[in-house]
């Protein structure tokens, strides 16, 4: 199949490009950037797609999935969260290892990718458990997950306590080349927390997390990793301590990347004041200062990538009493628009937020996407990022609901995902 990408706004981040013009694909690749197309659209055999005012950009790379599968299927399946993802602009995806049972052995990352590669229409790429169960005692088979196809180990939503643990685990990824990807968070200190430890906190009753439960653990994993020498990348940055840690340990030229997520750039506290169980998440939503600090760290760097922590529940499982609630929110479908408010909010520019979806999060895990080089597979995404949306949960393709933006109004539209040269998703 042969598409032309006619008049959009080609913006690549990698290759520092940002200029209008055309893009030529064919059997999956990126071909070209025909000058004169006019050949092209009197061929049959290719498909034009008329980009005129829009954003042509590679497809976003997001590295902090919950697919849920296998194990949890009521909640979401590797089907519905590669549509979710094709939906949102997301051409690949790298999904947690949380699942049931955890992915800490070969046979069940070796399931995933077959999964990935009959149901899915993106590219999807698994995270190993660091440690057995994701108990934080025992390394799993981190070598043979590694041959199988994982590209990072993590045992997100369950903290590695054990220093000495965490220090193995840095110390053996070192021969594969791949990062230990921390949710950094000290589960004594959190205890049985449920939202940020502070005011609101206290006026709805609700049991706090304080801020330097991330903060700690934070700080550990950055001395293990300048001890190791090995890649370390943090989860879910929530808090301005954190962002600071971060900050100093890249000026020492530790080996240290950050994420940040919409909802932890976006809410406060105060989105909890309805004990609304859509805006529990781990870590929590914190204080007007916090989203001001992660803003300040994606604007200089200091966090380099924008990422979901698309974490599906069923309703009924939402329908609760706060305090018995999972923790998460969906956010495939609703990143594009989320994070074109801190572009109109001048927080950071388009191109900025681009290289922090595609490029910056591919390198991070090694995976050859995040490019629109000649040659380069063809994962591309055009969007239009003044047209206005609202954010509805019913129209998710995503199979859980679970979102504290239902009803926002904002600018930025997905038009098409194009995957391997094939388009998985139009508007």
């Amino acid at each position: 199949m042969s598409i032309l990408i006619k008049g959009g706004r080609i913006i690549d981040p990698f290759r520092g490009v940002d200029e209008k013009g055309n893009v030529l694909i064919e059997k999956g690749k990126i071909k070209s950037f025909p000058k004169d197309t006019k050949k092209f659209e009197r061929n049959d055999k290719v498909t034009v797609i008329d980009a005129k005012g829009k954003i042509v950009s590679p497809g976003f790379v997001d590295i902090h999935v919950h697919l849920r599968e296998p194990g949890y299927e009521h909640k979401e399946t590797i089907r519905t969260g590669c549509e979710s993802a094709a939906a949102g602009g997301f051409t690949s995806i790298v999904c947690m290892p949380n699942t049931n049972p955890v992915n800490d052995n070969a046979s069940v990352t070796e399931y995933i990718m077959l999964k990935a590669r009959t149901e899915g229409i993106v590219n999807v790429f698994p995270i190993g458990a660091i440690t057995k169960g994701e108990k934080g005692k025992t390394l799993s088979q981190i070598g043979e997950m590694y041959e199988a196809g994982c590209v990072a180990i993590s045992d997100d939503g369950m903290p590695v306590m054990n220093s000495k643990v965490m220090r193995n685990a840095m110390e053996y990824v070192k021969a594969f080349d791949i990062p230990v990807i921390s949710h950094c968070e000290d589960s004594n200190l959190s205890g049985n927390g449920v939202m940020h430890e502070g005011d609101t906190s206290t006026l709805l009753g609700l049991k706090g997390i304080p801020s330097a439960a991330e903060d700690i653990m934070v700080a550990r994993d950055i001395t293990l990793a300048e001890l190791t020498g090995t890649r370390l990348h943090i989860c879910h940055v929530s808090t301005a301590g954190s962002v600071r840690l971060v900050r100093d340990a890249k000026k020492r030229g530790v080996k240290v990347t950050a994420e940040a997520t919409p909802h932890h750039f976006m809410l406060t506290e105060k989105a909890v004041a309805e004990y609304d169980t859509n805006a529990k998440m781990n870590p929590p939503l914190r204080t007007q200062k916090d989203v001001e600090t992660v803003r300040e760290g994606l604007a200089d760097g200091t966090i380099d990538v924008i990422a979901t922590d698309h974490a599906p529940h069923s309703e009924d499982e939402k329908k609760v009493e706060f305090d018995r609630a999972p923790f998460g929110i969906v956010g495939l479908e609703t990143a594009l628009p989320l994070s074109l408010k801190l572009v109109e909010e001048g927080v950071i520019s388009l191109n900025d937020m681009i290289s922090k979806l595609t490029s910056v999060p591919s390198g991070i895990v090694n995976i050859d996407t995040g490019t629109l080089s000649a040659g380069a597979r063809a994962d591309v995404l055009i969007f239009d990022p003044e047209a206005r949306i609202k954010i509805d949960r019913h129209s998710f393709h995503s199979k859980s609901k679970n979102t504290p933006f239902h009803g926002w109004e904002l600018k930025g539209s997905v038009l098409y995902t194009i995957v391997n040269g094939n388009v998985v998703y139009s508007a």
